[in-house]
């Protein structure tokens, strides 16, 4: 027997549901495809902990696999905090099953001896990674797949600090849950365990996002905001904080204001994507309003459009909504006073104005690996330094130190801040970042997402990474190439001189081209996603707001010429 058939075999003991049985042996009997499909591997943990899709299998999202991970994050617990009184949170989004897996979750934590702290409702991804430190847990999960397609489904896992869980941490939880077999899982719930929470952690989310995300805008009167929850989580914070910020002309999108798994009115639930905003823009033009804000289903992501230097509403990418918050806050942080330990981060495949601008305001610069939880580990890590704000291109981006993740409740509001505030002074979001570009330089990106699904899917991936490493180009759009990052081997390396160097960050499977005129073309294959990325980052000088439109227009050629070197 070939050994995927002898691993679905293995779901047939009467350990598991009739149902699950059922399937699994229709699957034997009648499907060999996609058997190997559910089969072939365990689902593991990436860049967002573990997603994917739902239904019977390994490598599928369902009560076993996730009740494997909750048995083996139980022992870990134990193993980390021998006297302590064990004690968890969990939150769920609006995903089909989140509701029942989060349960399920909750029931195995009580089967271990571990009280749990379970949302009686949907709320947010950043609510929960406040929680966590608010209710002095030692963990917390979120179900979420963030802005997956709908048949997905997923499990973030946080830690006491409030942030996602990384090296060697993460690794040493795979090796509990590895050492297990399904049979270990302990469902027997301890009902006296499960305590349901809302409000009052609420109440507590609410006033830290308001006292983060607010100062003391003006304008706030006559600041017209279109908000669409794309029919996720965010529906449960974000008009509440922009209320109790003072900000009384929000219009929401109420067709897709209901939680809904299946996000009826989307293609794909993603700010990142243009259609998903399309309703929410569509609304502003007809009402005239000044800004769109959209978030993604557990609403950690934010898409933003505002008007153009044509009145018309633009959807800006998460770089360029990235670097006007960040300067926005240094700028506030400037007015106090620097204290000299204060610092901003972002990801190696976002724009590097981002570093820019560090050095013009003389603070420091941290970059970190994709995934949001390396930012979060910095805080962690560097205990004395003030972490100011800081993203990553995916439109994630954190205010502060009181979320560990990123967090679009607390990011709506310091847009809507900026966004008023600049229109008050006879300016505009838009214009402002413009005038961003003038001071730092013009830095302009693009994302190229190439998805290859299944098993053949993830060898063309690794086949693609692979040409990119072994097949280097010369010369990008005329400019030599000057040095390739591999972080999978830590190395640096000057092509020109053959110097190498190292690179001090966790190994992973990014490949980045640099060109001697500062050009940066990245590729990695997505953590949570059949995707490869490609990410490209051109700049040049802006020598005045004047100049925009034709500059813009220069660098948008510059791109598509790159694109087309690549064959992208």
């Amino acid at each position: 027997m070939d050994p995927i058939t002898e691993t679905a075999q293995s779901w047939l003991t009467d350990f598991f549901d009739d149902d699950t049985k059922k399937e699994v042996k229709h699957l034997i009997d009648n499907d060999t495809e996609e058997l190997k499909e559910r089969f072939y591997k365990d689902l593991e943990f990436g860049t967002g902990g573990m997603r994917g899709v739902m239904g019977v299998g390994t490598n599928r999202i369902n009560k076993y696999t996730l009740g494997k991970n909750t048995q083996g994050l139980s022992n870990y617990l134990k193993k980390s905090y021998t006297d302590d009184d064990l004690k968890v949170v969990i939150a769920y989004d609006c995903r089909h099953n989140s509701q029942s897996l989060a349960k399920t979750v909750a029931e195995v934590f009580s089967a271990n001896g571990i009280r749990v702290h379970l949302f009686s409702d949907l709320r947010t991804t950043p609510e929960l990674s406040f929680a966590v430190r608010y209710l002095g847990c030692h963990a917390g999960i979120v179900l979420t797949a963030s802005h997956n397609p709908p048949e997905y489904n997923g499990y973030k896992v946080y830690w006491a600090d409030g942030g996602q869980i990384v090296p060697p941490q993460d690794g040493e939880i795979i090796a509990e849950i590895n050492a297990l077999s399904f049979e270990d899982i302990k469902f027997d719930k301890n009902e006296s365990l499960i305590h349901l929470i809302d409000k009052e952690v609420d109440e507590a989310f609410f006033e830290a996002s308001v006292s983060n995300g607010s100062f003391d805008a003006k304008g706030k009167d006559d600041f017209k905001i279109v908000f669409t929850s794309l029919h996720g989580t965010s529906i449960t914070a974000i008009p509440e904080v922009l209320k109790r910020a003072g900000y009384k002309n929000v219009t929401i999108i109420e067709e897709q204001a209901e939680p809904n798994g299946d996000f009826p009115t989307v293609e794909s639930p993603n700010p990142e994507e243009p259609e998903a905003l399309s309703m929410a823009i569509a609304k502003a033009e007809e009402i005239g309003a000044d800004m769109v804000v959209g978030t993604d289903p557990d609403s950690d992501r934010l898409g933003i459009a505002v008007r153009n230097l044509e009145g018309k509403m633009e959807l800006l990418n998460g770089n360029q909504t990235m670097v006007l918050m960040t300067k926005f806050l240094l700028d506030q942080y400037k007015k106090k006073g620097f204290k000299g330990n204060e610092f901003i981060a972002t990801t190696i495949v976002s724009t590097p104005m981002m570093q820019q601008m560090a050095k013009s305001y003389g603070v420091e610069f941290k970059t970190a690996l994709t995934g949001f939880k390396w930012i979060g580990k910095m805080i962690k890590d560097f205990p004395s330094s003030q972490f100011i704000g800081g993203g990553e291109e995916s439109f994630g981006y954190m205010v502060g130190d009181f979320v560990r993740d990123k967090d679009a409740v607390t990011s709506t509001l310091l847009a809507c801040e900026i966004a008023a505030n600049a229109k008050a002074n006879g300016s505009s979001f838009y214009k402002d970042l413009i005038d961003a570009y003038v001071e730092f330089g013009f830095y302009k990106e693009k994302l190229i997402s190439i998805t290859k699904k299944g098993m053949s899917g993830a060898e063309e991936i690794k086949q693609m990474l692979k040409d990119f490493k072994e097949n280097p180009v010369d010369t990008v759009q005329g400019s030599k190439l000057l040095y390739i990052e591999d972080y999978n081997t830590s190395i640096v390396k000057n092509v020109q001189t053959n110097e190498e160097f190292t690179l001090h960050l966790p190994k992973s499977n990014v490949l980045i081209y640099e060109t001697e005129d500062g050009t940066r073309i990245a590729a990695r294959p997505s953590g949570t996603e059949p995707k490869v990325k490609f990410y490209i980052s051109t700049n040049t000088k802006l020598d005045k707001a004047a100049d925009y439109k034709s500059v813009n227009s220069q660098l948008e050629t510059k791109i598509e010429g790159i694109l087309s070197e690549l064959n992208l």
